[in-house]
Parts: structure tokens; sequence; C-alpha cells
């Protein structure tokens, strides 16, 4: 069988686009393992936040809002962006950034004092964002395999991509256990190994980095109140919210380069977390539960790359999603969707400058045109 469409990778990104490609011929999601959403997917640290990813990724951000609010996969939480000593500048910086796009609310000590209990002297003042949201990511990832299995969409589990070629317009793709799959249109959807999927094929060869980001769940007393905020050091050196069973889940918002893989926690970045936890609040730390880590890929741009490569033909980019993926892959999704079969944009996101995230902004020699056949 010729597939139309084959998408390497099942998570969150290829999940999305699965599901909006449903119906438009035979389409096949191909996963390495055995449960998809198993990487970075599944180790999000699972908030919906306009200002995450830069004035670059916003409107995707934004325009996914809707779809995932109508969806019932937000739940209220509110951001806070915390500045440390010395860092009141840079929420001015993000006001300019922001300031005509997003809702920002200037906090004052007494206002963070009844949001953040125990807070350290040094810290009076941060920036408000009402409208981050909490996500249920299981619950969405799991809805997108399910439209796309009613819609038709093929799962194979189990199928890490080993080798591919093209011949007379048709990808033939070997699997490492010696199956084979043959598609006119190959989509690298594949996260972390988007770099090593595109060599594969011949592509363009733009650097996708992996970069490891580690979270820990910690027992602290006073336990987090359920409506603390999302707190953002302004600095970019840590953030944390609580969890559902009144643990905090904190980050350093480490980005260590990571060749891809199944993803550790380095307990260095774990001891480094808890230090600037308690140099913002005198909480006191019980016990370190547990730590993970996931890879986020970034573009050199760090923006996401969506559109057919201008080296490979029917080669389809749709990967370099950072830690944003999550946050827009509705809006993702639909362009994706539009740029794959050469349909319209939906009108939620007719308004996104689509160009912009195209594969052939990489390198002067790029081909003005993208190559469908």
């Amino acid at each position: 069988m010729i597939h139309d469409i084959a998408i390497i990778g099942a998570g969150m990104a290829g999940a999305s686009l699965a599901s909006g490609l449903g119906g438009a011929g035979r389409v096949l999601l191909i996963e390495a393992e055995s449960q998809p959403g198993y990487h970075a997917t599944g180790r999000s640290a699972a908030f919906w936040t306009e200002s995450y990813g830069g004035p670059a990724v916003q409107p995707l951000t934004t325009a996914s809002h809707g779809w995932l609010a109508d969806g019932g996969f937000l739940a209220p939480r509110g951001a806070v962006h915390l500045a440390g000593p010395g860092d009141a500048g840079l929420l001015d910086a993000m006001l300019a950034t922001f300031g005509d796009r997003i809702r920002l609310e200037r906090l004052d000590r007494a206002a963070l004092e009844a949001m953040i209990p125990g807070l350290r002297p040094g810290h009076a003042h941060a920036l408000l964002e009402p409208s981050c949201r909490d996500i249920d990511v299981a619950a969405l990832h799991a809805d997108y395999l399910a439209r796309g299995r009613r819609a038709g969409v093929d799962l194979l589990r189990d199928a890490r991509v080993a080798g591919m070629a093209r011949r007379d317009g048709v990808w033939d793709l070997a699997l490492a256990d010696g199956r084979r799959v043959a598609a006119r249109i190959v989509v690298n959807a594949a996260g972390a190994w988007a770099g090593a999927v595109a060599a594969m094929a011949g592509a363009r060869p733009i650097p996708i980095a992996p970069l490891r980001r580690t979270m820990v769940q910690l027992a602290v007393s006073p336990a987090p109140s359920p409506a603390l905020p999302l707190v953002i050091d302004i600095a970019g050196t840590y953030y944390m919210k609580p969890d559902a069973g009144g643990r905090l889940w904190l980050s350093p918002h480490d980005e260590t380069p990571a060749p891809p893989g199944d993803a550790a926690p380095d307990e260095l970045d774990v001891a480094v977390a808890i230090d600037r936890l308690q140099r913002t609040v005198d909480w006191t730390v019980l016990a370190r539960e547990r730590a993970w880590a996931g890879l986020r890929s970034f573009a050199p741009d760090r923006a996401p790359i969506y559109g057919f490569d201008t080296q490979a033909a029917g080669f389809f980019w749709f990967a370099g999603q950072g830690g944003f993926g999550i946050q827009t892959a509705p809006a993702a999704a639909m362009i994706g969707a539009a740029l794959l079969t050469g349909g319209d944009l939906p009108d939620v996101v007719a308004a996104v400058d689509v160009e912009r995230y195209g594969p052939g902004r990489f390198g002067q020699a790029a081909k003005l045109t993208a190559l469908r056949t």
C-alpha cells in the first residue's frame, strides 16, 4: 500500500496534524515507541501562556486558545512574571514586547504577598498575565489520537525509521525491524529526532537542537495553595506551579544540549532549582519526591518550522516546536494541514504570518518555492 502522507512521530505534533488531515487521503502515523507521547509530550509542565516562546510564537498560542478552551482542555491558573533584585527593567522590556498583544498588569509588593505567601525581601515588582491556563496534556493528546483514528488515520507503533529513499515520486521508509512503508509525502514531526530524520531524507540540513529541561516535584511547607499562579522568574532562572496533589512542580529553566533519547534529570540541575526556590520564598522543602526531564527541540531562530523542504521533494517539516508545541498545537495543526493539502487557512489562523515559519528561511540558497512533488 502507498500512503498519501506518512507522519514520523506520534507525539503532540504528529497526533494533532494527523487529526487535522483525517479524510485527506491515506494517512499513516509512525511512532518509534510503544506508547505515543512517551518523550516530550508526556513530560510537559502543562501550561498555556501567551508570552511563552516570544513574539514569534505568541500568534500561534493566541490562535490556539479557542480550540483548547472549547474542548475543555484548559483550567484557570494565571502567571506572575517575578523580578528579582535588579531585574525590574526586564519587566519594562516585556511590556514593550507584548503590551499591545497580551493583557499584562503590574503588581506591587502587597499584591505579590497576597499571591505568593512567604515571598522573600527584594522581590517587589512583577507582571501578572491573567490569561495563563493549565493544559490537560494527556487528555489533549488522547483526543487528537482518537480523532485521527475515527478519521481513518492508521497508527504504527514500535516503528523506528532507519532509512529513507525516494523513487518515482514515492518515499520508501525502512523501519528498524525490517518492515517497509511507502508514502508520497513524509512529514517530519520527530521532535528531538527531527535533524536525524531530515538527514536520512537528504533534506535541507537545518540544525534542530534538543535541549534538556528538568522538572522536580517537591513536598513543601506550607503546602502550595491550589490558587498559586505559575511563577516565572523574569530573568529565566526558574518557574514553579502547584500540582493537583498539593505538591510543587519546579524547574531551573535549564536548556542543556543533549542527544535525542530518553532524557533523564541531572541531580545538579535539581539542586540548582531548589536553591533558586529557597532564595525566592521562605518555604521549607520537606522532600524531593521525583524528578524528570524532557527534550525541547529548537530551530536556530527558536521559531517552529512548518512547510515543504526546499531540497528534498515531498518532505514536509513540522518540527522545532521547542517547549511551546503543546500550547500551539491547534493552530500549528491547522496551518500544517492547509500547507500539506493546498487548502485555505481556517479563519482562526488566517491572520498568522505563515511564511515566517517556512524552512526556506534558513540559508541563502533556499528556493523561493518549496518542492511538493
